[in-house]
């Protein structure tokens, strides 16, 4: 009885109407609580002793990490949702991929500006065209393409299938990225935060990076519900304006 609640409950927000109504009263919470990890976050970014070889460039680790692992964990959202798109024909799930697109190409973006910057000094350039740095780039591209493919298309249901069979396809890129390192030589470094054998970054570091990248996918989630919830609407508004103009040539 209980698993068949918790199934309805949840088969529930496939309505748009119940989805809105949850988005207004979990955004407050989401949104105080992001801003509370942020200030924290930045607090201890600011206040923590420079690298002994690195310095104060360090510090760009707290924005560039987190954006970093936003720009592929957006791209698995969007990838959920494209199946949801395809096998369930989930009613928000091409609302859910088409607002990430936008969001995804903003942390890549961050991602890629941070990285630039924090290479100069570490790497003596501003850019190579290695696997990690390549395949990153890809990404951005991809999520462009998206966007645009997304406003070309004015059949919705037609774009949204189309979008979902691309973000499918393209999500062969993600295991690229992060497993490049370890692929092949480059100069970006190997994974010190999420290995098996435990992290390697000293824990002066770790915990403001670790909140910082908790702040980074609340911020995330945040955004990514109010786009969500203004597609609902925009959608709302067009099928209005279709009715009406409908309405209005009958009448003539």
């Amino acid at each position: 009885m209980t698993e068949s609640l918790a199934i309805r409950k949840f088969s529930d927000l496939a309505n748009p109407t119940c989805f809105l109504a949850l988005a207004e009263r979990v955004l407050p919470w989401l949104a105080a609580l992001c801003c509370v990890l942020l200030a924290v976050g930045l607090f201890l970014s600011f206040t923590t002793e420079g690298d002994y070889q690195q310095g104060d460039t360090v510090r760009i680790m707290y924005i560039h990490v987190p954006a970093a692992w936003l720009s592929m964990m957006c791209y698995s959202v969007m990838a959920l949702s494209a199946i949801g798109t395809l096998v369930w024909r989930h009613p928000l799930a091409d609302v859910s991929h088409k607002a990430a697109a936008p969001l995804g190409a903003a942390f890549t973006l961050i991602a890629l500006v941070t990285g630039s910057l924090w290479g100069k000094p570490m790497w003596g350039t501003w850019w190579v065209w290695d696997a990690r740095l390549t395949s990153v780039f890809i990404l951005f591209l991809m999520y462009l393409g998206l966007i645009a493919l997304n406003r070309s298309m004015d059949d919705p249901s037609r774009a949204a299938r189309v979008s979902a069979v691309l973000i499918l396809v393209g999500f062969v890129n993600i295991p690229i990225i992060k497993f490049s390192v370890d692929w092949w030589n480059t100069l970006h470094q190997p994974a010190s935060v999420i290995r098996l054998d435990g992290p390697t970054i000293d824990p002066e570091f770790l915990w403001p990076l670790l909140i910082m990248a908790v702040a980074f996918t609340l911020l995330f989630f945040c955004l990514h519900i109010m786009a969500m919830r203004n597609e609902i609407w925009r959608r709302r508004v067009a099928t209005q304006r279709r009715l009406a103009a409908r309405m209005a040539g009958r009448g003539d």
